[in-house]
């Protein structure tokens, strides 16, 4: 990166910046007349200079060419005038003052739009092209650069740098060009006051930016404890689990007081120092108006200024500190600005950054992964110079099956990047027929060379993106999300000018030939067919049922659903299970639903009508009051509150009840405990608002099948059917599409599959009640060939951040799928299963394998396993290569490979 801000704002933003500073320099003069105007003003228009007698006139907007007789010897008139008397020219004066003031505005706002645009512009451009470094960083860097840090540094950091680049060149033009009108305007007026105000604005502009030095290596240290304080933070999210099981919490609450210490007395101390200068700078500018009114006013009683003058002078020095005071902070901004440049220009150039040209998305070559991959005495060292792996040599013929072995200390999984190309070796070298295997393009290596590992990161989206990010490498196809012609043209040309990429993030980017498909249609039995081969078909089956199907994208399936809604009864008879489910019924009360759902009749299409929303929800509330209900409820909340601080109060907080049957938390139960005592002494009328809301959080959420407290009467189950009623009309006239309200004879788009098979609720208390619905339900759908659908649903689960929703293993499972779903020339996986037990490893080894016939693989085992499925088995010791051949060769005593099964 350029290591000078103001040479890197000048090299992408000189057009713009000239063509702002040609509209500071046109504004000048319109500037200066805004200051001479009043003393025309005063002397002319108010004091009648010139106007001797009465009915007298001057002329008006008359124009002379300057230095006129100097240059022709004689006057040249630009413009005639016209004769006006003193009160129309007064006016007339004035007006033109009013037009100054417009005119100047308009400059103003023209220049500082312009400014903020083009300082928004670069912004872009200098955020992109950190984001576009971040994608380019080295592996190793990756690994040792904290993640807040980063995030921190693109989004806060260089913000203040966007608001300067619009100022970098424009605003000492603007303001200078100000300042020295009017200071041009004094001298002009009185070469004394002018000296004065020119001494004062020296002695300003000298001694006010030493002072603020400190300020800013302040300023400078102050960013850097609060940029460590947000990777700490970020350490503490990530390190959460550990800290708990260490009960190191009380440590890290006095290291993150240490650090806001700090970061305290320094902003202190800055504090102190700015506030200084700031007084320092006020007294400063007030001297000079003390001067002018005094020496000015000397002026003028002697004759040496006129009152106009001198008004005037004081009226152009009233605007001179404004300016002088801004350019002396732009400096300030300067510093600051070009000191957190530096630091990210620092931060995002690491050793070892990828050649842009490697991530040509066209640079793809022959398409093919073929030939040889050699290492020659390759190795890796970490920081400190220790080898990681060392002096590897080995040829590798891309369609071979190996296996690498070793314990954890042996270098393998290092190895293993080496062998993916993800980094190059620090000594020897890693080629692929002649060619840096690290250096070829990203283009053809993303594409026929796919790598998993043990740690099988999943981005925070639906399991399906995940699986199918794999597959964008760049935009093919136009789709329906993609923008208007006009809007594509306007952002296309706004992402030229700022440096991003043009490509179409709405596009469709799923490149169906890498997976050896033809459309969305075999990609959707392809990656089918690899969750079965993965052992995940039966994951996704569950969560497809507990997804949801989009019925106006899929009319057909919930034809289908329906039509098994009303074949699920007949199926339930057949076994004797038809009491295991209660159907829902406008006219009754389902007691194996929750309050809330028996209130709503419904599934939520909108948050704030979700079950830990509904306490909170106007329309509910004001239903609730309307039916009576209200102080039902309340009632209910503490009826509830006292049961359970009577049941749990002396469990401990992590026993497993407060999970299944308790309404409050363990760490709420003190909270309620007091409520329920206050309630009991004082009555429940006389309860606080906060005591209310939290006493009607707990009701809606009551089952009576499930919990039996005998809360819902038949008189509460009146008055919840009438306000179902009332309250699905208030829905539909004050929040529309809100909620999905159940029909028998409509699918409900807001509900889950399976619950639009049931249309009700499995009933509480009977033995395998869910297991055998559900086997039921399965059954039905597959019965009519809606498998894959219900897999389709499933696969649209959302992953969590960083795959969390899913378990350790089920995260590699999915890595794997995503790694397979390409069909690479070449597939490296590095411990990739790892989170599998031995048995599972090695069946799913040999499944995989037998699934690539034609394609390489090189494997690093977590475990050896049944080793000899592959073609070679290398062995990795101490990060060096011991032996490597054939399984059949290496399994005999003595061997550093019959060790190791002898130890598993």
């Amino acid at each position: 990166m350029e290591p000078n801000l103001f040479k890197y704002i000048w090299h992408h933003s000189k057009r713009e910046q000239i063509a702002i500073l040609s509209l500071v320099l046109i504004s000048l003069p319109f500037y200066y007349m805004s200051l001479n105007l009043p003393k025309n003003i005063v002397n002319q228009g108010i004091q009648g200079s010139g106007f001797e007698g009465p009915g007298s006139t001057q002329k008006f907007l008359y124009l002379e060419l300057p230095y006129d007789e100097a240059l022709f010897g004689e006057t040249v008139v630009l413009l005639d005038g016209i004769e006006l008397e003193q009160l129309d020219f007064l006016m007339a004066l004035s007006l033109v003052f009013l037009v100054l003031v417009i005119v100047n505005g308009l400059f103003k706002f023209i220049i500082n739009t312009s400014k903020g645009r083009m300082g928004e512009r670069m912004l872009r451009r200098l955020r992109y092209e950190l984001a576009d470094r971040v994608l380019r960083f080295p592996i190793p860097h990756l690994r040792k650069v904290k993640q807040a840090e980063t995030a921190t540094m693109i989004k806060d950091e260089v913000e203040p740098l966007g608001g300067f680049i619009g100022d970098a060149f424009v605003s000492p033009a603007f303001l200078g060009g100000q300042a020295l009108t009017a200071l041009a305007f004094i001298l002009a007026q009185s070469v004394w006051l002018g000296l004065v105000a020119v001494a004062i604005i020296a002695i300003q502009s000298y001694l006010i930016p030493k002072l603020r030095v400190r300020i800013l290596e302040l300023g400078r240290e102050r960013q850097l404890t609060a940029r460590q304080l947000a990777g700490r933070i970020g350490e503490l999210v990530e390190g959460g689990v550990v800290i708990h099981a260490h009960d190191t919490s009380n440590l890290e609450r006095a290291d993150v007081s240490h650090r806001l210490g700090h970061i305290f007395r320094i902003r202190y101390e800055i504090f102190q120092r700015k506030f200084f200068v700031k007084f320092l700078n006020n007294f400063l500018a007030q001297l000079t108006p003390f001067v002018f009114y005094a020496g000015g006013g000397v002026l003028a009683l002697r004759g040496h200024l006129d009152i106009g003058a001198l008004v005037a002078v004081i009226a152009a020095y009233k605007d001179l500190p404004g300016p002088i005071k801004e350019l002396i902070d732009w400096d300030q901004r300067r510093n600051d600005v070009q000191i957190k440049y530096d630091q990210v220009v620092m931060q995002f150039q690491p050793d070892g950054m990828l050649d842009p040209a490697l991530q040509d998305p066209e640079a793809v070559g022959d398409g093919k992964l073929e030939g040889t991959i050699r290492l020659s005495n390759a190795g890796i060292l970490d920081e400190a110079g220790n080898g990681l792996v060392e002096q590897v040599s080995l040829d590798i013929e891309i369609g071979e099956k190996i296996a690498i072995v070793g314990d954890s200390r042996s270098g393998k999984e290092h190895l293993g990047i080496l062998l993916a190309g993800l980094q190059s070796p620090s000594v020897g070298s890693v080629r692929l027929n002649g060619k840096d295997l690290a250096e070829l393009p990203e283009a053809l290596r993303g594409r026929r060379l796919s790598y998993s590992d043990q740690q099988a990161y999943l981005f925070p989206m639906s399991l399906r993106e995940n699986l199918l990010y794999g597959l964008k490498h760049k935009p093919l196809r136009r789709t329906e999300k993609s923008p208007d012609p006009e809007k594509a043209a306007f952002d296309e040309s706004e992402s030229r000018r700022t440096g991003n990429t043009t490509m179409d993030i709405e596009a469709d980017w799923v490149d169906y030939a890498a997976a050896g498909v033809k459309d969305a249609e075999g990609l959707e039995e392809r990656i089918i067919e690899l969750l079965g081969l993965m052992d995940l078909e039966s994951d996704i089956y569950r969560w497809g049922l507990t997804g949801r199907i989009d019925d106006t994208r899929h009319p057909e399936i919930a034809a289908e659903v329906l039509e098994l809604r009303a074949l699920l009864p007949e199926q339930l008879a057949a076994r004797d299970a038809e009491d295991l489910v209660v159907n829902f019924d406008a006219d009754a009360y389902n007691h194996n639903a929750s309050l809330g759902e028996n209130l709503l009749f419904g599934s939520a299409a909108r948050r704030d009508f979700e079950p830990d929303r509904l306490a909170d929800n106007e329309i509910l509330l004001d239903t609730l009051k309307e039916t009576d209900l209200l102080d039902r409820v309340y009632r209910m909340g503490l009826e509830i509150a006292r049961t359970m601080v009577e049941i749990f109060a002396d469990l401990p907080p992590g026993h497993p009840f407060f999970t299944q049957y308790s309404f409050i938390d363990a760490d709420q139960l003190p909270a309620y405990q007091a409520l329920v005592t206050r309630a009991d002494a004082n009555g429940i009328d006389a309860l606080e608002a906060v005591d209310l809301i939290q006493l009607r959080q707990l009701p809606f959420d009551y089952v009576e099948a499930r919990h039996r407290l005998g809360l819902i009467d038949e008189e509460v189950e009146k008055k919840v059917i009438l306000a179902r009623a009332k309250l699905a009309e208030a829905v539909e006239e004050q929040a529309p599409g809100a909620v999905a309200f159940h029909h028998a004879e409509r699918y409900n788009p807001a509900a889950s599959l399976l619950d639009n098979v049931l249309f009700g609720r499995v009933a509480y208390g009977q033995a395998k009640a869910e297991e055998t619905v559900t086997g039921i339900v399965s059954d039905l759908l597959d019965t009519r060939g809606l498998h894959n659908m219900v897999l389709a649903a499933g696969l649209e689960y959302e992953a969590g951040l960083g795959g969390q929703r899913l378990s350790p293993a089920q995260r590699q499972k999915f890595a794997m799928v995503r790694a397979l779903l390409r069909k690479p020339d070449l597939l490296v996986l590095n411990q990739a299963l790892s989170a599998l037990d031995r048995n599972s490893q090695a069946d799913l080894a040999v499944r995989i394998l037998e699934s690539l016939q034609d394609q390489g693989v090189i494997w690093t085992l977590q475990q050896v396993g049944r080793v000899e499925v592959f073609d070679r088995v290398i062995v990795m010791q101490g990060g060096r290569l011991v032996e490597e051949g054939r399984y059949e060769d290496l399994n005999r005593p003595g061997t550093a490979l019959h060790a190791f099964l002898a130890a598993e």
